[in-house]
């Protein structure tokens, strides 16, 4: 509870226990009213002068209007008829501020859910100088430092591991509480918290183009890109208040005038006055106002909570129409990362034919070289090396330990004219001959994601119509990793533009309100992460330009992460329809039952606070994501 929470509650307790003693003290006249008056101004000071700032800035109806012209006409009217009944406008101005309280309290409380799960900042950076550690601002650090991270301390900023080994802990940036290792050459991201060994870390980024600091803007930013229901809610209020205050300017006068002039009864003003007064009470909008703003936050936090940033409740709204999935394929389905899967024919020991090709290929940075290098899983002696002659679009030749190697693509084993067996498998097929003679060949493909084939079911659970994957490998590739998975529909051999070309297709012919949405990673990616209806891109190890682009970001790279984020944005749409049904149907019931006297001040203000708490308890629900 902060320092206003506490004041607040002081002030309640405080006119509370005025109003109870003020019933056991006998006085009347203008000494009652004086009285009266002050737990009144107690509780209620602060909306009398916004309700009075409001008059004067020209900006009328709200919600302070509305309780002060119903409290201050509460009393007006106890004083004319002389009842010295001042306990109900005191009562009403009470019960409002307990609704007030009570919504500053949860509203606070999920901000501060919200800032614990996202508690990523990381305060300083350590700099060593001299066999001594200076704590500096990230913002200080220049790219290519090198910072010591200890155990037990968050990672300032993006880098490379120099030295040392370590486990991190990625829960706050991923959802998931699975530790990962880090060592040596390893890429780390900032965010992520150091749990055992210490750690040299060369920075790659700037303080403020990293991940830690790119997430806490999106999250702090994005209550700036209002939904469709939010916007609703901004406009109904603004014709709502207006609309109300009329119609109980004409509940006061217009009843009195019929009874006077058409019916020759008496016109009984103060039973109107005091229910056109009820009605304002009842009419005010609070549960709308402010749950709605609030269940988008706290669905944007809860999505935060499990690794996915949403830019905006505009795209959560997005979101939870989605019916159509497109899929990049490299990187996004798959791991991006090509792995030997096979070694076929083979003349000699599988290890030592993975042997010569990792040492033929030694001088490359291919991504074939290294996936080779990493299969065998030596350090490589390049002293056994010599000769090597890498033939563009083919492959490479050199003499490792005195024999001609060769290693390359069928193109390679045509131009030496070596006969060669083709392979079936699906991947890059790496023909190795040594000394001029057929060796066997080598399969290296890229690797699905494990979840990959759970997401696509996944998504179909959700809801999602139709799953497609777009791709600028090979027909063959495509179509075997799309059957794999399950995919609907893939399009292959595709240049950027082209992939751009047949999101504009599927945008053309998909139903009308359902909405398209594209997951990619590469910086290829972007132009139609723009054009989709709702962009989604890793973040891990997606491209600055992919997650630029995009509307929603998985922390992890995990496909199955999607699905959640539909269930998510789902879960917190159906809390904001759920309070506005609500609101607006209690408020509807309660004005009428106000109207024709079925209800008075105090049911009033029951009704409204009541409507107000149980509406920002079912938003705070948002929050809750674990079990989507």
């Amino acid at each position: 509870m902060n320092k206003k929470q506490k004041i607040m509650l002081a002030r309640i307790l405080a006119a509370a226990a005025l109003l109870l003693i003020l019933g056991f003290v006998p006085a009347d006249g203008w000494l009652r009213l004086g009285l009266y008056l002050v737990p009144y101004l107690i509780i209620g000071y602060d909306i009398l002068l916004k309700a009075a700032k409001g008059i004067r800035n020209r900006q009328v109806f709200d919600e302070n209007f509305l309780m002060a012209v119903a409290t201050i006409g509460a009393i007006a009217l106890a004083l004319a008829e002389g009842s010295g009944d001042y306990t109900e406008a005191i009562a009403v101005m009470l019960f409002y501020q307990i609704g007030e309280w009570f919504q500053s309290y949860a509203v606070g409380k999920s901000r501060r859910n919200i800032s614990e799960l996202m508690d990523i900042r990381p305060d300083y950076a350590n700099i060593e100088t001299d066999g001594r550690l200076t704590q500096v601002d990230p913002d200080e650090v220049a790219v290519g430092t090198v910072i010591v991270v200890q155990p037990g301390e968050k990672v300032p900023i993006d880098g490379v591991v120099v030295e040392g080994t370590s486990t991190l802990n990625t829960a706050a940036l991923t959802g998931e509480s699975l530790p990962r290792d880090a060592g040596a050459g390893d890429e780390v991201i900032s965010g992520c918290i150091n749990m055992t060994g210490l750690l040299k870390i060369r920075t790659t980024k700037e303080f403020g183009e990293s991940t830690v600091s790119k997430i806490l803007d999106l999250v702090e930013n994005a209550s700036s890109r209002k939904s469709r229901s939010e916007d609703f809610i901004s406009k109904f209020a603004r014709i709502y208040t207006p609309a109300v205050c009329g119609s109980a300017l004409v509940l006061a006068v217009l009843p009195p005038l019929v009874r006077m002039l058409g019916m020759d009864l008496s016109p009984d003003w103060s039973t109107w006055i005091y229910r056109a007064l009820t009605f304002l009470v009842a009419s005010c909008p609070c549960a709308l106002v402010i749950s709605i703003p609030l269940s988008f936050f706290a669905g944007i936090g809860g999505a935060s909570k499990a690794g996915v940033l949403v830019k905006g409740s505009n795209y959560l709204e997005t979101l939870s129409q989605t019916k159509i999935v497109v899929f990049d394929k490299t990187g996004t389905l798959t791991q991006g990362v090509f792995e030997v899967c096979g070694i076929h024919h083979s003349e000699m020991e599988n290890e030592k034919l993975l042997e010569y090709a990792a040492l033929a290929e030694s001088a490359s940075s291919h991504p074939i070289s290294k996936s080779l290098q990493r299969a065998y899983g030596k350090e490589l002696d390049r002293s056994r090396v010599s000769g090597i002659q890498e033939i563009s679009g083919n492959g490479v030749t050199a003499v490792v330990d005195g024999h001609t190697v060769a290693a390359g693509n069928d193109k390679l084993m045509d131009r030496l004219g070596i006969p060669y067996i083709p392979c079936r498998s699906v991947g890059t097929i790496i023909h190795m001959a040594v000394d001029g003679d057929y060796a066997g060949h080598i399969v290296i493909s890229d690797v699905v994601k494990p979840h990959s084939k759970q997401a696509i079911q996944a998504l179909r659970s959700a809801g999602v119509r139709q799953t497609v994957m777009l791709t600028g490998d090979a027909s063959k590739v495509a179509d075997h990793v799309a059957a794999e998975l399950g995919i609907d529909q893939v399009y292959s051999q595709l240049l950027p533009a082209d992939k751009v070309e047949k999101v504009e297709e599927l945008l053309k012919h998909k139903p009308e309100k359902a909405k398209l949405a594209f997951v990619g990673d590469g910086i290829n990616d972007a132009p139609v992460l723009r054009r989709a209806d709702i962009g989604i891109a890793m973040g891990a190890m997606g491209s600055d330009a992919a997650i630029e682009a995009a509307d929603v970001v998985l922390m992890d790279d995990d496909p199955l992460k999607i699905a959640k984020a539909i269930k998510i944005s789902r879960k917190c749409l159906g809390i904001v329809y759920q309070n506005i049904v609500f609101a607006i149907g209690i408020k509807l019931i309660c004005l009428l039952l106000v109207a024709v006297g079925l209800a008075n001040m105090w049911l009033a203000i029951f009704a409204d606070v009541g409507v107000m708490i149980l509406a920002v308890l079912n938003a705070i629900r948002a929050l809750f994501v674990r079990n989507l």
